[in-house]
């Protein structure tokens, strides 16, 4: 059958199956080729993993590396404003998750403590409240409303920022900043300098908490004499990226979806105690972190087909999530569904740290929100939604939201 499918041109792009869905072509490959050959506009062949098994063999194997420093980034669309293919990009000190062992090891050893289970479920009742103050901002407004800017963002952003101890006073400096380093058509110089505008705010924050730490997770790493003010500083950058972009995409796209599934959302309204496995079924089918990068160190045989060494490789999460050979009527949005396995928090060594963290972020905000506004709506036509493929993070830069006067 593989012989028959055509290689495509660059990574499709175009959700033409809808705001939720993989691009059809996508799908088209998933069904026949899991493992796909992907020919990249520079003319580079390299490989485009969209099968569930496939996916996760290839997370757990660690002869696909994760650096970008060790080959040339070949861009897998065509983009007018930056070249197809770029240069490098250089390790950051504490980027640990463009990593691999033994540097990825001794550096995410030394988080493992600050976010466990038992540490995250102690925070719940905290970040109860800070929802619930949200929410109650919120209610204060006339609506429409936009549920980004009001709520979805807001949320975790107070909450990464509480457990590193960076003032939310700042939060415009490192949104605007890490909402740059996340655009996807924008050069290697452009992604530095924002990473650079960033860097120097969370230097001097980690120098400070290494003369004097506080109570927070930042100063427990600046204890650690073992590691640089580069190395705090970009894991820094790391955990406050991904502890507030990931799951404010989640929550707004979430609504978003939610809202276009009134049945679901009934169910969930009807059923509180769904709302676990909801937050679960919502991270299977959205994925909001949909593509990564891969690096084969040698020849790799992966379900029938041989990457060769220095061959760059995609993965679609969404793609992976979406095989019917893993889950049944998988295109469907189905709350009730134990969507455990997905592959949202990614799988193997770069297994998302701060995955109970956005759990628990998810099932208050989601709940919270359901509960206080009852009549929650969309305030302009679905298709008007902006949505944000433009990003390396999938969402809507902005959703618009009604709720009648009853709600308040």
């Amino acid at each position: 059958m593989s012989e028959t499918v055509p290689v495509p041109h660059g990574l499709p792009m175009d959700r033409d199956a809808g705001p939720f869905d993989p691009p059809r072509q996508i799908t088209r490959l998933r069904e026949a080729r899991p493992v796909s050959p992907l020919l990249f506009p520079d003319g580079h062949e390299g490989w485009l993993v969209t099968g569930y098994d496939a996916v996760r063999r290839l997370l757990a194997d660690t002869r696909f590396s994760s650096r970008q420093d060790i080959g040339v980034l070949h861009m897998p669309y065509e983009t007018p404003n930056m070249p197809v293919m770029t240069e490098p990009s250089p390790q950051i000190p504490g980027m640990f998750v463009a990593m691999d062992a033994p540097d990825h090891t001794r550096l995410r050893r030394k988080l493992t403590g600050a976010f466990t289970v038992r540490r995250m479920k102690q925070l719940e009742e905290r970040i109860g409240e800070i929802a619930e103050r949200q929410l109650d901002e919120m209610a204060r407004l006339t609506p429409p409303v936009d549920l980004v800017k009001e709520f979805a963002l807001p949320l975790p952003s107070l909450v990464i920022c509480e457990l590193l101890g960076v003032p939310y006073e700042d939060r415009d400096n490192f949104q605007v900043n890490t909402a740059k380093f996340m655009v996807k058509d924008i050069t290697l110089d452009e992604k530095m300098a924002a990473y650079g505008a960033m860097s120097t705010f969370l230097a001097e924050l980690v120098t400070g908490k290494r003369a004097t730490p506080g109570e927070d997770i930042l100063s427990d790493l600046a204890r650690d004499d073992d590691l640089s003010i580069e190395e705090l500083t970009g894991i820094a950058f790391l955990l406050l990226l991904a502890g507030h972009e990931t799951t404010a995409n989640m929550l707004s796209l979430g609504t978003f979806a939610l809202l276009e599934h009134p049945e679901q959302l009934a169910e969930l309204r009807a059923h509180p105690d769904l709302m676990p496995g909801a937050v679960e079924e919502l991270m299977r089918y959205l994925a909001v972190g949909d593509i990564f990068y891969r690096y084969a160190t040698e020849d790799i045989e992966l379900c029938g087909e041989t990457i060769g060494k220095g061959s760059t490789v995609i993965v679609s999460l969404l793609a992976a999530n979406r095989d019917p050979e893993r889950f049944d009527d998988p295109d469907t949005l189905d709350v009730h569904r134990k969507a455990r396995g997905h592959l949202s928090f990614g799988h193997g060594i770069h297994q998302c740290l701060g995955q109970q963290l956005a759990r628990i972020e998810m099932r208050v905000g989601f709940d919270g929100l359901l509960r206080r506004f009852p009549t929650l709506e969309l305030a302009i036509p679905a298709g008007e939604v902006r949505l944000k493929t433009d990003m390396n993070l999938y969402g809507v830069h902005e959703l618009p939201v009604t709720w009648t006067e009853t709600d308040r």
